[in-house]
């Protein structure tokens, strides 16, 4: 009996695949508003942040620019958690990984309005988020330790 990689991962699992889709679109959105925000406040590549004392719009630019980067920044950890944790825990983790991409819309979009304390309008439930997913990472850890070794 042949038995494949999709054989062994949890039922649910598929969950955890479509909400890392949806934070890809979400990064795609992000990256075209980056790219928007470039034609708009004339900000070519590859200056990565508009200097103020050359560009009168570089505040809203770094803005919408610094919400992208600051996503990009914890998506490697974002996916991370959401892999591993999917495995043990495929319906929290998918809770907790919508609530993750939700967050990150309102902060990004909070933050591109040019004042950055508009990104607080997510009230961090994407470090919670993260918090929850690590959790979930740590029981699948702690799962596999406490198995018995097979030889």
């Amino acid at each position: 009996m042949v038995v494949s990689v999709i054989d062994l991962l949890p039922k649910y699992y598929g969950f955890v695949a479509i909400v890392l889709v949806l934070y890809c679109f979400l990064n795609f959105y992000m990256g075209f508003q980056v790219g928007k925000a470039r034609k708009t406040y004339n900000v070519p590549y590859p200056t990565l942040y508009a200097s103020e004392s050359e560009n009168e719009h570089a505040k809203i630019f770094n803005c919408v620019q610094r919400g992208h980067q600051n996503s990009l920044e914890t998506m490697p950890v974002f996916f991370m958690l959401m892999i591993l944790g999917g495995l043990k825990h495929p319906i929290i983790s998918t809770a907790l990984g919508l609530l993750h991409t939700v967050a990150r819309y309102f902060y990004f979009t909070g933050y591109a309005t040019g004042e950055p304390e508009n990104r607080l309008q997510s009230k961090g439930l994407h470090l919670v988020a993260l918090l929850g997913l690590m959790v979930c990472t740590l029981s699948l850890a702690w799962t596999l330790l406490i198995q018995p070794a097979i030889l």
